[in-house]
């Protein structure tokens, strides 16, 4: 019978060599503080229990995902890969008898090959060249981004990234690349030179004023506001995912303010960073 532990370190090796399309002794040394005959013992673990997973590339230094690559630890949802890139092994073993379950919420497409090359391409600071699509634009448009970092932002994950042809900084929704990207030169261009990323902006809520006072004392509660403010500090670029994963309508004059709740104060400074109201 697995332990805690070994199960943990089979799905890291088999989340690690499926996203990035490669895993070593190395990766299980640096993430669990194992010993690396200890690392060595359990990748050929993993390659008994699921033959024909890895092959040992010399070229590489480590074990490749080979074609016929059967998932027998992890989900197979990018979000799965995200959450341990963004939270560093947050993913805690849960061993409780208290019932809960959670929504079923869809899941993006996201091809993992796609994965592998962007994150090269940040790790590398690479140009790639993508095919994307997008709902204004639903036949293939190629074009060359440098991208610099993935981005929660609520029911999907985005790409911030320079785009050569836009010749701005953009957010590309991941499930929306087509086909593989191709690895190009290395660049200069890095998330120090975007102006989204590294402009700080603070969101200030409060409740909606045609609440009753009552009903406001009850959010300000849920929020642990100080002052009857709530204040969220996000970088300029996500501040229109902040209202929308908060629920703040800042166009809709007329929505009840029992569905709006919270309204943004501060919509002067924040206006130049949203997405339809630049000027």
């Amino acid at each position: 019978m697995l332990s805690i532990n070994q199960d943990k370190r089979l799905w890291f090796i088999e989340l690690i060599t499926w996203w990035e399309g490669r895993i070593s002794a190395s990766h299980l040394i640096r993430q669990f503080g194992i010993s690396r005959t200890q690392a060595q013992k359990d990748i050929l673990y993993y390659q008994q229990l699921l033959p024909g997973n890895l092959l040992y590339n010399a070229s590489h230094k480590g074990f490749l995902p080979q074609t016929e690559f059967q998932q027998g630890y992890i989900s197979g949802d990018v979000v799965e890969y995200l959450n341990w890139v963004s939270h560093q092994d947050a993913i805690a073993d849960i061993s409780t008898a208290l019932p809960y379950t959670t929504l079923a919420l869809p899941k993006r497409q996201v091809n993992a090959e796609i994965i592998r090359v962007l994150v090269t391409a940040i790790r590398q600071q690479r140009r790639v060249e993508v095919d994307y699509v997008s709902v204004s634009n639903p036949d293939r448009q190629g074009r060359i981004i440098v991208p610099h970092h993935f981005v929660s932002a609520g029911l999907r994950w985005h790409l911030r990234a320079f785009c050569e042809k836009s010749n701005g900084f953009r957010d590309f929704v991941l499930s929306r690349f087509r086909g593989v990207p191709d690895l190009l030169n290395k660049t200069n261009i890095g998330a120090g030179q975007d102006p989204g990323w590294i402009t700080e902006l603070c969101l200030a809520f409060q409740p909606d004023p045609r609440l009753t006072p009552a009903q406001q004392e009850v959010l300000a509660h849920d929020y642990q506001m100080q002052n009857g403010k709530l204040h969220i500090h996000s970088r300029a670029c996500l501040a229109q995912y902040v209202l929308q994963e908060m629920q703040v309508n800042i166009r809709d004059i007329d929505i009840s303010p029992e569905a709006q709740q919270l309204v943004l104060v501060n919509h002067s400074d924040i206006k130049p960073w949203l997405f339809d109201e630049k000027s």
